[in-house]
Formats: structure tokens, sequence, C-alpha cells
């Protein structure tokens, strides 16, 4: 079961980055322009080469590569000591579902603009908790013996 839903992340991984997090406007008359992770990426490229690389790194990079390590491992094609690292890229990887609040309530607390969250954040947020259950439960399970 542990390698289907983590298997199903890989898929559901790339959703989450294109879905909308958020629907951002300034004022409440005008409408509102959606945002997804790889708008925000593009907006940070074209401004902030440092933090679009930071963000990438967390956003994209830390939880694919992680999901995929713990693949491995499920099949038995990694060493289970990889856990540990595979541990901190998904603590990593958490960091940006703080980033992503904060700002929500940075802009609210303005109150100049407005701000609906979307479905989009709420897969991206599913994605990475349900990573770091699966990861987990791997650590939980006994080692395997060979026969």
């Amino acid at each position: 079961m542990l390698r289907i839903a983590n298997l199903s992340l890989l898929v559901l991984y790339p959703i989450a980055w294109f879905a909308p997090l958020m629907r951002a406007g300034l004022l409440p008359l005008f409408g509102l322009s959606e945002i997804s992770v790889m708008t925000g990426l593009q907006s940070l490229w074209s401004s902030d080469i440092f933090l679009a690389l930071l963000v990438t790194v967390f956003a994209l990079f830390a939880p694919y590569l992680k999901t995929i390590g713990l693949a491995l491992i499920h099949y038995d094609l990694l060493s289970p000591r990889v856990e540990k690292t595979l541990e901190v890229m998904g603590k990593l990887a958490m960091a940006d579902i703080f980033l992503i609040a904060l700002y929500i309530t940075l802009t609210k607390g303005i109150g100049v603009g407005r701000i609906e969250t979307a479905w989009g954040l709420y897969l991206f947020t599913f994605c990475i908790l349900a990573s770091l259950f699966i990861s987990w439960k791997t650590q939980q399970s006994p080692p395997k013996t060979a026969n």
C-alpha cells in the first residue's frame, strides 16, 4: 500500500505545481489572478534569481527526489540507510508550505489586496503531508531479511 501511495505522489506533485494555489488581486473590484507554484517561480526568476533557486529546490526538487528515493527503497533498489537523508529532504519541502501561509497572512494583514486560497494549495499540502506520512511508515516497517 505504501508503494502505491508513494508512486501516486509522482503524478500528484506535478499537478500540484501547476494547480492554482491562490487567487490574488489588488482591490476587491478587480479580477483575481491565479498563482501556482510555476507562475510564482516564473515571476521569481525574472526578479530574484537566488530566491527562485531556493524555492525551486524546496518546492520541486526536494519533495520529488524524496519520493523517488522512497520508491527505490520500497522496491529494494536503494539502501534503507538513506532514509535519514530523505527525512531531511521532506522537512525542507515542508518549508515552502510555511512560506505560502506566511505570504497569505501578510497580504491579508495589509488590507490592500485580496487573496483567496485555491484547490492547488490543498493538493500541494496533501502531497507534502502524505510524503511525510509515507516516510514515517517506511521507517516504522521492519527491515526485510533475505531468504
